[in-house]
């Protein structure tokens, strides 16, 4: 039996690539969120998307706490079984009135894994609607391919590279609404974009990337942190989870491995295929 989806909701991830929304947390506590991530932007001087991307858990304990949500955890379990690693987690924070963008993706395209079984929980520190930029996916295109990306580097893009997805049907993408303290599932192959957030206030999401034990890496041994259940695979590395704020040693790892990813060092699995 699911422990958190009904049997519908297990169906239909299956058949469409997605499923929401689901609550992780109070309203009350996802703003507590979201005042955390302010009061980083101010210390740090910049925009959070320039640095907790990839493995942007590892900037904070409490941030890896969150990825251990009984919830959502729950909410993977149903999709993917009950053996998970946590291997990585981006924010996606745009302003009121931003002109920025996230471009139709796959994040098989990057992410380097084997088979394709990763789920992204996607939860929102604000409320995430249309006018605000919410996440919008593309139902049923988990169940193709890898698709080429073309890099783009286009200015107002979030991704890191650009990449983009095209002559995708951008009238058939399907928004996914959600109140603040809510998360929606979708698969690594779904294709999935956001548009330009219109509204007067932010919009903000913690994205977190989970994978069944078995799945392996393709870019050699990485690490990743075990969430629930054990790992009789050991396909990956121990994570350096931080001991407190701004953990150098866990710091240092997310800014190498963000670091390899915008840079190109790692190659999009379109083109890695013979």
């Amino acid at each position: 039996m699911p422990k958190l989806l009904t049997d519908a909701q297990v169906r239909h991830f299956r058949e469409q690539g997605y499923v929401a929304p689901f609550r992780a947390m109070s309203r009350d506590d996802a703003s507590a969120c979201r005042q955390r991530i302010e009061a980083y932007e101010t210390a740090a001087g910049h925009d959070a998307n320039r640095t907790l991307k990839i493995k942007g858990h590892l900037a904070f304990p409490w941030l890896v706490e969150l990825g251990r949500n009984p919830a959502v955890l729950d909410a993977v379990e149903d999709v993917i079984g009950p053996n998970i690693l946590l291997f990585g987690a981006s924010i996606f924070a745009k302003d009121g009135n931003d002109p920025r963008y996230v471009s139709w993706h796959q994040d098989s395209a990057y992410f380097g894994l084997t088979p394709h079984e990763e789920v992204t929980a996607w939860i929102g520190f604000t409320d995430s609607r249309p006018e605000s930029g919410c996440l919008r996916v593309m139902p049923k295109s988990h169940l193709g391919p890898d698709l080429q990306h073309v890099e783009t580097r286009a200015k107002d893009n979030m991704l890191a590279r650009g990449q983009t997805i095209e002559g995708i049907d951008d009238a058939a993408g399907v928004e996914l609404v959600l109140e603040a303290g809510q998360f929606s599932l979708h698969h690594e192959r779904t294709a999935h974009a956001s548009r330009a957030n219109h509204s007067g206030d932010r919009r903000i999401g913690f994205a977190f990337f989970y994978i069944p034990t078995h799945v392996g890496s393709t870019v050699g041994r990485r690490t990743a942190l075990l969430v629930r259940g054990e790992d009789r695979y050991r396909h990956w590395d121990p994570e350096v989870v931080p001991q407190h704020d701004l953990d150098e040693r866990s710091f240092a790892l997310l800014r190498s491995v963000w670091g390899q990813y915008k840079d190109g060092e790692v190659v999009q699995a379109a083109e890695a295929v013979e």
